[in-house]
């Protein structure tokens, strides 16, 4: 039992040098070495070189596939490439869970893309359940510095016991580190990789006010470059493999670069238009694991004085002030 344990140490070590290289380190799997096919019928197409494959969402059904194998930890991700042009109530997934196995205290660890109407950017959602824990969300929405539907970005997550990280081309864009306040709500159960696009009119955009518009589906979102780099577990008895894999560098891990990390702060510091943490609508006080950033604080009360300011009056002219100003900042982070 110790020597699995110091191996299982060493395995996730090697995760995280090997993430600090990134995924072009990792193996890219062809589709049906590592996925298959959820639900959507023909409205899930896989490409002639099989390493590509699109799913569709049309007024029929949307579609998703999931991994083989589950999971206990690892490096996880794909190259996504989002549907154009209205896109209001889409939702797209790529994310990590085992609601199937635990339909009462499931864990998930979740990327959602968001739709918006013509001439408004897509948005990206992060967030986590741990044990079922769906009472308190741990939503986290972000701008992107670039237009997610015009060509292939890398989404990846870092899952290890300890902590999670959310990439979004190699660029770490939060840290979820397990703290003891947090308790059971920390993701700990092996768990499957799901990619999905579906309906979410009721809430996706401007919470519901704007719907799918079927006049233009088929909405399509293309992924490739498929990296499953984890501990795979038996799914009848969840028992390791991990004792078959033969880590090449055993080194020790050392997280977030200084570099990583500060373009990490500046993605925050311009990207970021929601945290559950500064949330005052939701949480009159914090969560317990939250720490707050003073200047996250400010910037998120001046993008948005009513949620994060626990204000009862909107303050019109200076909330578009500041949402002109982030969107001013977007155009490098770096």
């Amino acid at each position: 039992m110790v020597n699995y344990y110091m191996f299982f140490f060493i395995f996730l070590s090697c995760i995280l040098v090997l993430v600090s290289g990134f995924s072009r380190n990792l193996p890219i799997l062809a589709f049906d070495e590592g996925y298959s096919h959820l639900f959507g019928d023909n409205n899930l197409m896989i490409l002639k070189d099989g390493k590509s494959v699109h799913i569709s969402l049309d007024k029929r059904t949307g579609a998703g596939f999931v991994s083989q194998d589950l999971y206990f930890h690892g490096f996880f991700s794909a190259s996504i490439k989002l549907p154009a042009d209205y896109t209001a109530g889409v939702v797209v997934a790529f994310y990590m869970s085992n609601g199937d196995m635990f339909e009462k205290n499931h864990d998930e660890i979740d990327f959602e893309f968001l739709g918006n109407i013509r001439g408004k950017d897509w948005r990206i959602q992060t967030n986590i359940y741990g044990n079922g824990s769906t009472s308190v969300g741990r939503e986290e929405r972000y701008g992107l510095w670039f237009d997610p539907s015009e060509d292939f970005h890398q989404y990846s997550i870092l899952w290890t016991e300890n902590l999670i990280i959310f990439y979004v081309d190699n660029v770490p864009i939060r840290e979820i580190k397990r703290t003891k306040a947090m308790g059971g709500d920390f993701p700990s159960k092996p768990m499957s990789l799901i990619a999905t696009i579906w309906d979410g009119s009721n809430w996706a955009t401007n919470g519901g006010k704007y719907k799918v518009n079927y006049k233009y589906a088929p909405y399509i979102a293309e992924f490739s470059d498929f990296v499953l780099h984890g501990c795979a577990v038996d799914p009848i008895e969840l028992s390791s493999k991990c004792e078959n894999t033969t880590p090449k560098t055993p080194s020790i891990p050392t997280g977030i670069t200084l570099d990583q990390r500060r373009k990490m702060e500046n993605f925050r510091k311009k990207q970021m238009q929601y945290s559950y943490c500064y949330d005052k609508t939701r949480y009159k006080v914090p969560p317990p694991e939250c720490v707050i950033d003073p200047k996250e604080t400010e910037r998120l009360r001046a993008f948005d004085p009513v949620t994060f300011g626990g204000s009862h009056h909107h303050h019109g002219k200076q909330h578009r002030r500041s949402r002109s100003k982030l969107k001013d900042d977007d155009v490098s982070f770096m």
